[in-house]
């Protein structure tokens, strides 16, 4: 005879009687390569890739509430007004469900990342939101739960650097990275994934050969420089200004590597100190979103706030 569901219960009286906003940083996800390496049959494709953090970040703050809330603000704002159901009130409702608990909080998110952009912005609002609850409810973060938000959200969990495989929820060790520093350049344009994938032609790739460990920007750039970004040319026929963006980067004094994020229109170019990604961000064309600075090797938390 089948056991009684559990009942769901309200979050504890403790969590409901914080005084202090609770906070979390979304960092942008970033693809230093990125190869298709084969297709599923249910259509999805088999990625191999080297994903770090960024020097820029959504911020996703929390208070207790007596019901589920989500205010959306910051520069990114806009493009998400017509979602009525975002991935963190997903991640929130899908934390509270297996927890058996009734989703109560009062969720801020200040949108810093560009929308649709190539750099996991969507996962990682939904990661910090999983990391930021369990945090306040006092629950555990199931393993798997992560996966069922999206291929990229248990990379943006963990927020550090990481092999990608499978879907891209298949994370395994990366190579120990040297310092060096990352400049992310939007030039103002959204692109679909599926459209790019799409648009994508020819064969698959191997999975690359990674060594154990960089131990210069230098090394890391000249290993990473023939692996690429499969999906690259296929969203250039669909934005062609990212083409415009990545001649400009590799322009810059003191580039090591450029190329595109994810599925675009997002690109990154390799420096080899964070002093550099900064001053070429501030002298970025007018109308572009750039920022520039050193990649996350951890994750940083947000201190609470009274």
């Amino acid at each position: 005879m089948p056991s009684p569901a559990q009942p769901r219960t309200a979050i504890p009286d403790p969590f409901q009687a914080r005084s202090v906003t609770l906070s979390e940083l979304a960092p942008a996800k970033v693809n230093l390569y990125l190869r298709v390496t084969g297709r599923r049959a249910d259509g999805y494709h088999l990625l191999d890739s080297l994903a770090v953090f960024g020097p820029v970040a959504d911020v996703l703050s929390a208070d207790a509430d007596e019901t589920l809330t989500l205010n959306v603000r910051g520069t990114f704002a806009p493009a998400l007004a017509g979602e009525t159901d975002n991935l963190v009130l997903r991640a929130a409702r899908l934390l509270a469900e297996t927890a058996c608990a009734t989703p109560q909080a009062r969720l801020v998110l200040d949108k810093r990342l560009p929308v649709a952009s190539g750099i996991g912005g969507g996962s990682a609002d939904a990661a910090a939101a999983l990391r930021l609850l369990a945090r306040l409810w006092d629950v555990p973060v199931p393993a798997d739960l992560a996966a069922r938000l999206g291929a990229d959200v248990p990379v943006c969990l963990a927020s550090r650097p990481a092999r990608m495989e499978g879907i891209g929820e298949r994370l395994g060790t990366a190579p120990s990275l040297p310092a060096f520093g990352l400049l992310l350049v939007n030039p103002g344009a959204a692109v679909s994934t599926p459209a790019v994938f799409r648009a994508r032609t020819g064969g698959f790739s191997e999975p690359a050969a990674l060594p154990p460990a960089w131990t210069s920007a230098e090394a890391m750039a000249a290993d990473l420089r023939p692996l690429g970004n499969d999906l690259e040319a296929a969203a250039v026929t669909l934005c062609p200004a990212i083409a415009d963006v990545l001649v400009w980067l590799r322009a810059r004094p003191g580039c090591l590597l450029a190329r595109m994020s994810g599925s675009g229109a997002t690109c990154f170019a390799l420096f080899a100190d964070e002093a550099a990604a900064e001053a070429h961000a501030s002298n970025a064309p007018p109308g572009w979103w750039a920022h520039g600075g050193a990649v996350n090797k951890g994750f940083t938390r947000q201190p609470a706030t009274a």
